[in-house]
């Protein structure tokens, strides 16, 4: 089997779970039959590239993200951006400090 045959199924569960949703309502969500996600993630069938860009969309994340392993948790990163940006530079620079002490430890 192929990489992106064994990582789309494993990607997508992950980021189902995180945003809490189970594998019907998403497939529901999307206007596919109930056991669609089901089967994606089951290494059943694979989404086509405009199902695939709606799954993304549905998941909060760009098409970049989803296959960004390193972004383990890319909705929660990019609200904490979002919020980031609203900070004065000061702050920003404070929370930077705090989070490379946090990454040390």
């Amino acid at each position: 089997m192929l990489l992106y045959e064994d990582f789309v199924p494993e990607r997508l569960a992950k980021l189902r779970l995180q945003k809490g949703v189970s594998a019907r309502d998403m497939s529901l969500s999307l206007g596919q039959a109930n056991n669609y996600i089901n089967n994606i993630e089951n290494k059943k069938s694979l989404p086509s590239m405009s199902s695939f860009f709606y799954i993304c969309e549905y998941l909060g994340v760009t098409p970049q993200e989803f296959f960004d392993e390193g972004n383990v948790y890319p909705e929660i990163l990019n609200e904490f951006i979002a919020e980031a940006k609203k900070l004065n530079p000061q702050v920003l620079s404070h929370i930077l400090c705090l989070m490379k002490d946090l990454n040390n430890k």
